[in-house]
């Protein structure tokens, strides 16, 4: 019992504190300057519309939390098996590396549209926009703690006759675990983004995600409504980082007892 208070304390009553706050803040503000609703609706306003809404934004929720899982489950088994690739050779590392570097500096905004034309708008369209976005991540950190091996450990391998497979499934990629981790959660949070980014440009009728219901809402100055999507959203996001921060941490937690 002190154990779950002590945890309570440490880990979320700060930000329990620090979104109170903030949420005061904001609800003095709009009434002290007498803000109009369609500019910055009062936190009351916004739980009203949440409410009201409930039913849309939770299909909203469902929707886009299917395409950014998906987006970011192919991400980690491509990105995966990509750094695997660069790990056996520095000349096709070299050669392909720049590629993978173009995923993360192209503007989404710039090729969405073209994804849209090619592959039309609907489900695959947003996993594909999300699966892009997420998949450097995974890449660079995997890559990274591929090559970060112990030498010592590497000598050994070749003193035992131990094929590149042999290697990389015994020394390469137990050691890239951590690595593997980093790179998943920073990836699930993006996969998020590029989910509703992807609702953009392809986002359903009838079917609608966050992503087409804040582009939807944004136009009508509907911002209480805004506002509960874009929190929506965010949820989103903290829930599929915080399944990934822990299903990581039982590995990590499995894998250094095993260690051990």
């Amino acid at each position: 019992m002190r154990t779950l208070f002590r945890w309570f304390v440490t880990y979320i009553l700060p930000p329990l504190g620090a979104f109170f706050t903030v949420v005061i803040l904001w609800h003095f503000a709009t009434v002290i300057f007498d803000i109009k609703r369609y500019i910055l609706p009062g936190p009351l306003l916004v739980a009203e519309a949440g409410v009201k809404n409930l039913g849309e934004l939770w299909n909203g929720f469902l929707m886009t939390g299917a395409e950014a899982i998906v987006g970011f489950a192919a991400s980690l088994c491509v990105g995966t098996l990509v750094a695997c690739l660069f790990s056996q050779s520095p000349v096709i590392r070299r050669s392909l590396f720049p590629y993978a570097i173009f995923l993360q500096t192209v503007p989404i905004v710039a090729i969405a549209p073209l994804i849209v034309i090619w592959f039309g708008t609907g489900f695959q369209s947003v996993v594909l926009v999300s699966f892009i976005i997420s998949l450097f991540p995974i890449i660079t950190n995997a890559t990274a703690g591929l090559l970060q091996v112990d030498p010592d450990l590497l000598d050994l391998f070749r003193l035992n006759n131990a094929t590149r497979w042999q290697t990389l499934l015994k020394l390469r990629l137990p050691s890239a675990v951590p690595s593997i981790i980093t790179g998943a959660r920073i990836a699930s949070g993006v996969a998020v983004i590029g989910a509703i980014v992807g609702e953009f440009f392809a986002g359903y009728v009838s079917r609608k995600g966050l992503g087409y219901l804040i582009l939807q809402t944004a136009p009508q100055l509907k911002t209480d409504k805004l506002f509960a999507t874009v929190i929506a959203s965010t949820i989103l996001g903290l829930t599929i980082f915080a399944l990934v921060s822990l299903i990581g941490n039982l590995i990590l937690n499995r894998w250094y007892d095993g260690e051990a």
